[in-house]
């Protein structure tokens, strides 16, 4: 009924809720006291943070400086040192570009730019500031790929445009959906689309945002989350009703497009791909994380019953390897050593399935929700957030992906990820998902913290995470936390071409973050 669509697109289901839920456990609300309502100092669980880190690889050195020095003494060199000049070139390239395949990454030589940025942003004074009586609850923010348009998913139906450098507003779509609109996804610089719990999704054109472009119908519940396929230009979308859904945009016409059920799954919460569309990531609301290896979006992968594929796994040891033993009996929920053996399933080469339970720390024998998942933007690492069923505890977890062959023999074969950085959160407005996100160059996440944000960075110096891998464990480190709106922040994003962030809260409204000079 009406009691329960009100509570959003932005709250756990139904199933995830559990009774009797203890609420004197978790950390207190990160509310900052009315005398400094923008910023506040570091939290006081940084101090374990830093402990914690402090157990780092040390060979984790900035390789960028070995880059500039051999640039400094290949300019120093005399015309007739060509042959030590083009050595040491040849050298600073390669470190440059180690990990990162044949390009060279401009951004691997301004970081110490970019963190400092980074480092002093805070709200900007003139912030989006939207009704709460007209559009309701702020769900998702989205950029367009030239950073010259912001898009608002709100609670009550409507899309809001803005021109994020200026905050002016560009336009409404008014009655854009007939329920709530949850996600935001663009296939280019004009063409979008947007989901929503009346179970539709909408195509937009920037021209021409007087009507849709076409309405998707092919699920049976709200529909969660948009990915777009650029290689095949397939439109991927995921729902409550278990099913992600493929979409021929190459065919679409103004009475939608030719789709079909690519994947089911029982309790899917967020589906998503990574950047070279090589494989699908699923995270259930029971604490499993799916990935599809080899993704081929032109099959479909029929899977007959999702109990037997968790029944199948193989408990990870504490080094990351598969105990010889297989379990037989039903699994445990949300263990932290119950990683499971990466078994594949698929009748051909391609989507290949494998079964995870993500480590948590500090959750051993506990159930998990995955509420919120993203990818490095580069692809090297899983972002998820999760919330125990037991009590108030919620975490932000870093997984690298552990590509290629094993180094161990067949019966302790290797996992796919590997918990690397963690930190735990308040979980401020219980209930409620909270969509956190990385920056373009993937050295920085911005996770929604109580009534405001915090910049949360892999070491001390803001390095990539192929620079600073940790043999052990640790945690993320606090860069900054900036506390600018009155309500719950329940979704983030960075600008892909500004250096600029965007939040939106509970209450409706919209706060952009630039450097202060």
């Amino acid at each position: 009924g009406a009691a329960e669509r009100r509570r959003g697109p932005g709250r756990v289901a139904g199933h995830v809720q559990q009774p009797g839920v203890g609420q004197g456990t978790g950390p207190t609300p990160a509310r900052p006291p009315q005398s400094s309502r923008e910023e506040s100092s570091l939290h006081p669980r940084s101090s374990r943070a830093d402990s914690a880190a402090a157990q780092d690889n040390p060979r984790c050195q900035p390789n960028v400086q070995g880059a500039s020095g051999q640039g400094r003494g290949t300019s120093m060199a005399g015309p007739g040192s060509v042959e030590s000049s083009s050595n040491s070139l040849f050298s600073m390239l390669q470190s440059r570009t180690i990990r990162r395949g044949l390009f060279v990454d401009p951004s691997r030589d301004n970081f110490r730019t970019m963190t400092n940025l980074y480092s002093s942003m805070s709200p900007a004074a003139d912030s989006v500031n939207l009704s709460t009586q007209t559009h309701g609850a702020v769900f998702n923010l989205e950029y367009s790929p030239d950073g010259s348009v912001l898009t608002v998913a709100c609670e009550q139906t409507e899309v809001l445009l803005f021109d994020p450098i200026s905050s002016k507003h560009i336009k409404t779509l008014v009655e854009a959906h007939e329920d709530c609109v949850n996600n935001i996804r663009f296939l280019d610089n004009r063409l979008f689309a947007t989901c929503s719990d009346d179970t539709t999704i909408a195509l937009w054109d920037l021209r021409k945002l007087n009507s849709k472009v076409c309405s998707l119908h092919g699920h049976a519940s709200w529909v969660k989350n948009i990915e777009y396929d650029t290689n095949t230009r397939l439109l991927v979308t995921s729902g409550f009703d278990g099913n992600v859904i493929t979409w021929d945009t190459n065919r679409f016409t103004e009475d939608g497009c030719p789709h079909k059920k690519f994947f089911h799954t029982r309790y899917l919460m967020r589906m998503r791909l990574t950047p070279d569309c090589s494989k699908m990531l699923i995270s259930t609301s029971s604490g499993y994380l799916l990935i599809l290896h080899d993704l081929d979006l032109t099959q479909s992968l029929e899977v007959g019953s999702y109990r037997m594929l968790r029944a199948r796994r193989t408990p990870l040891s504490s080094d990351g390897s598969a105990s010889a033993s297989r379990s037989s009996g039903a699994p445990r929920q949300g263990n932290d050593s119950s990683k499971i053996h990466p078994h594949r399933e698929g009748l051909s080469p391609r989507n290949s399935l494998e079964v995870l339970t993500p480590e948590i720390p500090g959750e051993r024998d506990r159930g998990n929700c995955i509420t919120s998942l993203q990818l490095h933007p580069k692809g090297w690492a899983a972002l998820i957030r999760c919330s125990s069923n037991m009590d108030d505890q919620e975490w932000t977890c870093v997984y690298e992906f552990q590509d290629g062959s094993p180094t161990r023999p067949p019966v302790s074969p290797r996992c796919s990820l590997r918990l690397t950085h963690y930190i735990e959160e308040a979980n401020v407005g219980r209930g409620y998902i909270k969509e956190l996100c990385f920056s373009p160059d993937g050295r920085l996440i911005c996770s929604p913290y109580g009534y405001g944000v915090r910049l949360l960075s892999f070491d001390e110096n803001c390095m990539e995470l192929s620079d600073c891998l940790p043999v052990q464990t640790s945690c993320l480190r606090e860069v900054r936390s900036i506390y600018s709106h009155s309500d719950v922040v329940l979704t983030t994003k960075f600008s892909p071409t500004h250096c600029q962030l965007a939040s939106g809260c509970l209450s409706g409204r919209v706060a952009l973050y630039q450097p202060r000079f």
